[in-house]
Parts: C-alpha cells; structure tokens; sequence
C-alpha cells in the first residue's frame, strides 16, 4: 500500500507539502493520484473527492477545478515519492488526503473516478483553520 505524510494544520492562506510514498514497490512507471475525503470517511466505497493525477514519467498532470492554480502534482522517482504542494489553502481544501495508483491512464484532462485507483493509502489529515 503506498503511505502518506505531511499533513497538519495550516492557516488559511499557508502552505503544505504532502508526501507519498510505496515501501516495498517502485512507483516509476506509476500513474499516481491524491483524493481527499471527510474526516472519519476513509472506508472502502466511500465517496472521495479527486484532486489530482500524475502520469508515469511526469507526461501528464490532472488537477480538480477547485485546486487548480492552488496545488501542483510532482513526483521524485529517485525518491520514489510524489508530492502535493497545497498553496494558497483555502478552508475547503480540509480533509483526509489519501493517494492511490491509478492502474491505467485516464484522460489528460478529467480526473479518473476512484474505483480505477488501488494501493490506498491510509491517508493524511489536513486541517485548515485560523
């Protein structure tokens, strides 16, 4: 399963870097995606909100409308990591960030629905407040 880190608390306004990262499997060759859910939400089926998605290789990149402009995908595969970098956070953007692997490339322009993606992580809280 991959493995989050970085969440906490941020200000609204602030900035955060989240981590991912897969002990025991390579995530070159890996398409990656980060959802956010509801505290307490994490069950398997339930609903989760797309952030963004990022392609094997960096060829491509996804974001939500709502993130767009504000948060930025990347990835590190030396590091065997992916990134989200939560800029300008607003208090919507709180929440649960889990990450997943996306089996097979979507679209370079929709986020994937959810039941494509496996591997989740546990997740990592994110709370916005002033």
């Amino acid at each position: 399963e991959l493995v989050e880190s970085g969440g906490g608390s941020v200000q609204p306004g602030g900035s955060l870097r989240l981590s991912c990262t897969a002990p025991g499997f390579p995530l070159k060759n890996t398409n990656v995606g980060w959802f956010r859910q509801a505290p307490g939400q994490e069950r398997e089926g339930a609903w989760r909100e797309g952030v963004a998605v990022i392609a094997r290789r960096s060829e491509s990149a996804v974001y939500s409308p709502s993130v767009k402009g504000r948060f930025t995908i990347s990835r590190d595969d030396a590091k065997n990591t992916v990134y989200l970098q939560m800029d300008n956070v607003e208090p919507e953007d709180g929440g649960v960030y889990r990450c997943a692997r996306l089996r097979a490339w979507y679209s370079d322009y929709v986020l994937p629905p959810h039941d494509l993606f496996d591997r989740w992580g546990q997740g990592t809280q994110v709370t916005v407040s002033s």
